[in-house]
């Protein structure tokens, strides 16, 4: 994968004047405030699919739960936001089993939680344990599902994906989008898509193409240019 800055399991990503650590997993964390933020989650979409009979192997959450279980252990974060869309339904928090429940309940344990809501989870029950909000914000920063490019935001929602030449073949890869005032973090969630940052949706959000793409490589986080990208 051709880089045209750092390469490094973790890379730092200035957004209006904080710094943060974007994380290989594809999560950020704010080390300043102790906060680790994730977004699109979206649990249960396997059993989402298997309901209209689409049938996926239902293992997505454990996945996801456990890689968002690593990178807990990893920064030991005081507070989580989760950016929407936690659930990939409105009805998917009832299909937790109680095992993925006892998971999320210890990965809660001694920590503040934030669930923003999202499009596809706008009504979030109580009983998931922490807070439910439309947004948070702290400092200079604001965190919210839907982007919609104002200064500060740090949002999800659009599934950033770039793609990239290596070894002569192209392929395509989650990343964090930032211009430096701004940020949409990739998703999170085991069986979620991606939308390509050459799309129309990220022009309305950072205007031009100087944006960049940190892209999660196989070991690193490679820097590309947006105007780089396929």
């Amino acid at each position: 994968m051709h880089a045209e800055s750092n390469s490094a399991e973790f890379s730092t990503v200035d957004i209006a004047g904080v710094t943060l650590v974007a994380d290989l997993s594809g999560a950020l964390y704010w080390e300043e405030q102790r906060l680790l933020v994730v977004s699109d989650l979206h649990l249960e979409k396997g059993s989402s699919y298997a309901l209209r009979g689409v049938l996926l192997p239902p293992y997505d959450t454990i996945a996801t739960l456990g890689r968002l279980g690593a990178v807990i252990a990893r920064h030991d974060p005081r507070t989580v936001i989760a950016l929407g869309d936690s659930f990939h339904d409105r009805h998917a928090h009832d299909r937790l089993s109680q095992p993925n429940r006892d998971v999320l309940g210890a990965l809660q344990a001694r920590r503040d939680w934030i669930w923003i809501s999202g499009n596809h989870d706008p009504a979030l029950p109580s009983d998931l344990g922490g807070v439910v909000a439309q947004e948070a914000t702290i400092g200079p920063l604001a965190f919210r599902h839907e982007p919609t490019g104002a200064l500060g935001e740090i949002a999800g929602h659009l599934h950033p994906k770039a793609r990239v030449t290596t070894r002569g073949r192209s392929m395509e890869r989650r990343c964090f989008a930032s211009d430096g005032q701004r940020a949409v973090m990739p998703a999170f969630g085991a069986y979620t898509g991606g939308l390509n940052i050459r799309d129309g949706a990220f022009a309305k959000i950072f205007q031009t193409l100087g944006f960049v793409a940190h892209v999660l490589g196989d070991r690193k986080l490679h820097a590309i240019a947006a105007s780089r990208c396929c």
